[in-house]
């Protein structure tokens, strides 16, 4: 712990929890061809506008590190029969108007749409039949999907949250969960945003008074199943 996380007050608002694999499930958002492909959607859109350096960072963060701390996740979770739900965002129609204008421009641009291959989570991640897939239009789950219904039918009030982007989609869901009575662990090593100071930023601020930032192996050390 750095000198300014020992000084810091927020310590003492923010109370421990344990993970408890009777509560527990993982969260994977938006792992789609739309924004976490160096080839497709959003890595496709800055190739085509000569930018394709302002995604170096974001993409070698997720296929080096997301993608394979989220398959030791979901092999872990899935051998350990503990729930998965993958979370995806996008527009429901093929003219977008179902997003509000700040996330329509950017799925319209990389062509996000139901049906389309950006829609799709990637075939590294690719949800078993039977696993939860909810869809919203929004950056956090709880403004337009049933994601809290599911979570509550299924009984489960601590997430793990993992994907993309840390401190967009991942946080304002996270964010929500926690404003609504779930314990929530933001998986450090799971996550991955467009810079590091964004994603460290994020992290920082989620574990001082909303919830937990934990490593992958932390995670499956606590629920006793690395």
């Amino acid at each position: 712990m750095s000198d300014a996380a020992a000084r810091d007050y927020a310590s003492l608002f923010n109370p421990p929890f344990a993970l408890d694999r009777s509560k527990v499930a993982l969260v994977v958002v938006d792992m789609q061809y739309a924004s976490a492909s160096r080839r497709d959607g959003l890595g496709a859109l800055l190739k085509a506008k000569g930018l394709e350096d302002r995604g170096t960072y974001r993409f070698d963060r997720i296929e080096q590190v997301v993608t394979p701390t989220i398959q030791r996740l979901l092999a872990a979770f899935r051998r350990e029969k503990l729930p998965v739900i993958y979370l995806t965002v996008g527009s429901e129609l093929p003219d977008f108007t179902d997003m509000l204008p700040g996330m329509r421009r950017f799925a319209e641009a990389i062509g996000n749409t139901e049906g389309a291959r950006e829609h799709r989570i990637l075939d590294d991640l690719k949800p078993l039949p039977g696993e939860a897939v909810v869809n919203k239009t929004t950056m956090s789950a709880f403004h337009s999907s049933g994601f809290e219904r599911l979570v509550q039918a299924m009984g489960r009030s601590q997430l793990c949250f993992t994907g993309v982007s840390t401190n967009s989609c991942v946080e304002g869901t996270a964010r929500d969960a926690a404003d609504r009575g779930f314990q929530c662990v933001i998986v450090e090593d799971g996550c991955g945003a467009a810079a590091a100071e964004l994603h460290d930023a994020t992290c920082r601020n989620f574990a001082r008074l909303l919830g937990r930032v934990a490593t992958s192996q932390e995670v499956l050390e606590e629920l006793a199943v690395a």
